[in-house]
């Protein structure tokens, strides 16, 4: 007889207990005496007889204190005396604003359930839903707001839910931080008594706060040791995640909207789903967090998971070419980026409208008649004859005044009626949470991928918003723009890939500033910074490996010296900085040497080896790029262990100091594995052929002298042809 599997979700009718485990990850919570849900553990996995209630002990406190704010609620409504950050918060019709949410039902599903509370007196509900990951341990929470009153409502907060961590004086919050060719600087503070907001109040997910957040209960420097709870919110518009610490050092970390200039008028019947907040748990330091995050993404976040394609090779033509693309000059390209091996042609910015440089035609996406006298058909076969697919930018959510589309609908744009319209770029944002507009943006991009043999599109996003109105609807509604926005941004692209599926779509936003679980549930890939400078990539890849997997971000090799900082390197740096995530070329290759090329082919045929292992396997940071340090190591260690790759870096020789040694994580010990360098890479009296054992507890010894020097080694357990 068959033993029957145990769901990853269970309920305890006599303790009112709901509990989920998963991987090596335990959260439960449970129903207590006022009928609320309140979080009772979410740590490392217990056994499955380990007892689990509502502490019977009373929550010391003063009259100041009440029950509402101090209990560690899993949903909380704004009343009752609530003083800590609400999920939720409700004006009535009559002024009224107290909203106290109690237990009403659950359905268990398999994976999953759903818990419905009621306000104490009104007929408001929600359903929260939580899903979890048995891989990884990663839960997903989510709310659906219901009026089920005769009268609208206001939602003024909406959060996707509160994760409560145990009581404690000793956690560190990293988060990640930046600006425009600055993305993903790693941040690290005390989380102390009060609040930390991270947020982005402009439209997008924004290159100022990425909506993730890790905390690590105690201090380690090593990213393998210590417990870490960590999360991410699934959404490309505003966005809040605050991180409080109350008068009785519980902590809480609550998200979702952004509560600034937020305003969401709820008709009887009708209902607003919040975004998806991701959270989990390791412990195994914030180097065993990121690989689990890593992990769900391939296998439960990206299209085509749990086997998301591998990144092609790509060459893009923006700095080589600009806004000067014709037929000849991309045939030129294209056939240059063939013989060195690229497996994907892009063609950027300038093939439209009357497109010269960046203040027009951005909206009148028809073929430029004078650049491509036959369409594109003819570009898209020579590519295609080179051996490479063809892709396409777009910046689909934007006008130029000085565009048809614009002359023709000037309301399109987000604007406030009356008032000046601020143009960054010499663009505005189209507002796409109108039907009007959400249709012609689908029509253009269906007509062109109908008529046009494209595999790949990148899609920008280059400004912020400003003036968001929204003066076809009623006054109580405009402020809706920014769910309906993104909702209809994120229905555009559903519609694409159900209609092409073979097209793969890029998330650019100048570079990182639309990189979050919810476009990449859409996407492909996404451009983390338009910063190419290979040292500058170094802290820019090292911030980003934490909360998004190598196998999505986009690295190019460009030019030397670098635009951003006027800075020399070699090919070789360039590429093994590049090759740390998914290798692309955006240099001018009419300019390149023979050796260039000759170095370029060699590269690529490496990494076309590596890859699986570099965008899918396991990530180590051994040393990392942050706080001005002068080195920076990372490994990757394919799923079967049977190959290691290690990349390494010198800002800058000092003292005629050594290299520091470094030491292999994550091999089998007990395999032999042969090590190769690759390119220049030399190494000291290190064997050919040693164990797993010995590579991570006896280590290697680098040969790096000088500046902005990078070496790299390939550790295979099957000896090389």
């Amino acid at each position: 007889m068959r033993a029957q599997a145990v769901t990853p979700v269970q309920f305890n009718p006599q303790s009112r207990t709901f509990r989920i485990d998963a991987s090596d990850m335990t959260y439960a919570f449970a129903i207590n005496e006022r009928n609320e849900l309140q979080t009772i553990y979410w740590g490392r996995r217990i056994a499955s007889g380990d007892p689990l209630s509502v502490s019977k002990a009373p929550v010391r406190g003063a009259s100041f204190d009440t029950p509402a704010s101090t209990t560690q609620q899993e949903y909380s409504g704004w009343g009752g005396g609530m003083y800590v950050e609400p999920a939720l918060k409700i004006t009535f019709p009559d002024g009224n604003r107290n909203l106290v949410l109690h237990y009403l039902s659950h359905v268990l599903s398999n994976g999953g359930l759903t818990v419905t509370l009621k306000d104490i007196s009104q007929d408001v509900f929600v359903e929260l839903n939580y899903t979890v990951d048995t891989a990884t341990g990663i839960l997903g929470r989510s709310a659906v707001i219901i009026n089920r009153t005769k009268l609208p409502l206001t939602i003024e907060q909406a959060a996707s839910a509160s994760w409560n961590l145990p009581r404690g004086m000793d956690y560190t919050l990293r988060y990640l931080s930046g600006r425009w060719a600055a993305e993903d600087t790693m941040n690290e503070e005390n989380v102390r008594p009060g609040k930390t907001v991270l947020e982005s109040r402009r439209g997008s997910t924004g290159h100022q706060n990425n909506p993730w957040f890790a905390i690590e209960r105690g201090s380690s420097d090593d990213e393998e040791a210590g417990q870490v709870w960590f999360g991410a919110l699934s959404w490309s518009g505003s966005w809040s995640i605050s991180v409080e610490q109350d008068q009785l050092r519980q902590v809480r970390v609550t998200g979702g909207f952004s509560t600034f200039d937020f305003a969401y008028r709820l008709d009887p019947g009708e209902r607003l789903r919040t975004p998806i907040f991701y959270a989990g748990y390791s412990s195994n330091g914030i180097g065993g967090a990121s690989r689990l995050l890593h992990r769900f993404e391939f296998t439960k976040i990206l299209p085509h998971a749990p086997e998301p394609h591998l990144r092609p090779i790509v060459y893009d033509s923006w700095e080589a070419t600009g806004f000067k693309v014709d037929e000849s000059g991309q045939e030129e390209l294209a056939a240059k980026a063939a013989s060195i091996g690229v497996e994907r042609f892009v063609m950027d910015d300038g093939w439209f409208g009357q497109r010269k440089d960046d203040h027009a035609a951005l909206g009148d996406w028809y073929v430029n008649p004078e650049k491509f006298p036959n369409g594109l058909k003819p570009l898209i076969d020579k590519v295609h004859s080179l051996g490479m697919d063809f892709g396409l930018w777009v910046e689909p959510e934007m006008v130029n005044p000085d565009s048809d589309l614009y002359r023709k609908h000037p309301e399109w744009a987000l604007n406030f009626p009356g008032m000046p319209r601020s143009e960054a770029r010499n663009q505005l944002v189209l507002n796409l949470a109108r039907k009007d507009v959400r249709d012609y943006l689908f029509h253009f991009l269906d007509d062109l991928l109908s008529k046009n043999d494209i595999a790949f599109l990148k899609w920008d996003y280059n400004r912020n918003w400003s003036e968001p109105g929204w003066d076809a609807v009623a006054s109580d509604k405009q402020k809706e723009v920014y769910v309906k926005y993104v909702e209809n941004l994120y229905g555009i692209l559903e519609q694409l890939r159900s209609k092409y599926p073979h097209v793969e779509i890029e998330s650019c936003s100048g570079g990182g500033g639309r990189v979050d679980l919810g476009i990449l549930g859409y996407t492909d890939e996404v451009w983390p910074s338009d910063n190419t400078d290979p040292f500058d990539r170094l802290t820019i890849q090292d911030g980003f490996s934490y909360a998004y997997a190598p196998g999505v971000m986009m690295a190019w090799v460009t030019d030397s010296p670098n635009w951003v900082n006027n800075r020399s390197t070699s090919i070789e740096y360039r590429f093994l900085s590049s090759m740390q995530g998914s290798l692309g070329v955006g240099a001018n290759l009419a300019e390149w040497t023979p050796a260039d090329f000759a170095k370029a082919k060699e590269m690529i045929e490496t990494y076309k080896h590596i890859r699986e292992t570099v965008q899918r396997g396991s990530l180590y940071r051994l040393i990392s790029p942050q706080h001005d340090s002068q080195y920076s190591v990372t490994e990757s260690v394919s799923l079967d262990k049977k190959q290691a790759i290690l990349f390494t870096f010198l800002h800058s020789s000092q003292k005629n100091y050594p290299f520091p040694r470094v030491f292999f994580r994550g091999l089998d010990p007990d395999k032999q594995y042969h090590l190769r360098p690759i390119g220049n890479a030399t190494k000291e009296d290190a064997p050919e052929v040693a164990s797993g054992r010995y590579w991570m507890n006896r280590g290697i010894d680098v040969t790096l002298r000088g500046d902005f020097q990078a070496a790299a080694f390939l550790l295979e357990s099957e000896a090389p042809q």
